[in-house]
């Protein structure tokens, strides 16, 4: 059964690549509070003192999202897997330029799981599930695919099946061999 909302959206979206900018507006508020809502979680975990807000992220992501020329959306689930894309490599950069005493003294371990609860006692090292993730990609671009659409887009099994073609049960399968295989590439000594 397909979400009345999601459908809204997509039709916005297609409007927005037809051209029409009213439907940018129309689609700028419905997207925003996704986005605000994944930005929160992600710097929900993050050491006290950090600078990056969450509507500075989604400022970011929209700038990106706004720039880009000749996008073909395909529906709500393709737009909030670029989204997922483009919030990952805005956090990523901005862990990158932070200085690495910073990222590793306060560091803890986390499944990816607890991960994707918000919860301020619980950071998880980016950058190093960046390199994570690009390794995973090398050997699987499928798994790594799934883990950053559920990890950085907050998209469920479902939407991730719609996007990759594939059931919401070979999602789970995926998703599982996903972490097992990150677990072991993240606990391996730095």
């Amino acid at each position: 059964m397909t979400n009345p909302a999601s459908v809204k959206v997509t039709q916005l979206l297609q409007a927005w690549e037809a051209g029409d900018e009213a439907a940018l507006e129309k689609l700028a508020p419905i997207v925003q509070a996704q986005l605000h809502r994944l930005a929160r979680r992600h710097l929900a975990g993050e050491a006290g003192g950090h600078t990056l807000q969450p509507t500075a992220l989604i400022n970011e992501v929209w700038l990106r999202l706004i720039n880009w020329q000749n996008m073909s959306w395909q529906n709500r689930a393709h737009f909030f897997a670029v989204s997922a894309r483009l919030m990952r490599n805005v956090l990523v950069d901005y862990a990158r330029r932070r200085p690495h005493t910073q990222r590793v003294g306060d560091a803890k371990r986390v499944s990816l799981d607890e991960a994707l609860e918000i919860s301020p006692e619980k950071s998880c090292d980016l950058v190093t599930l960046d390199d994570a993730l690009r390794s995973l990609a090398e050997h699987d671009a499928r798994k790594s695919s799934i883990v950053e659409l559920r990890f950085f887009g907050g998209l469920d099994e479902e939407e991730i099946g719609e996007i990759l073609k594939i059931s919401s049960k070979t999602v789970q399968r995926e998703w599982i061999k996903a972490k097992a295989w990150l677990y072991y590439e993240l606990a391996k000594p730095l």
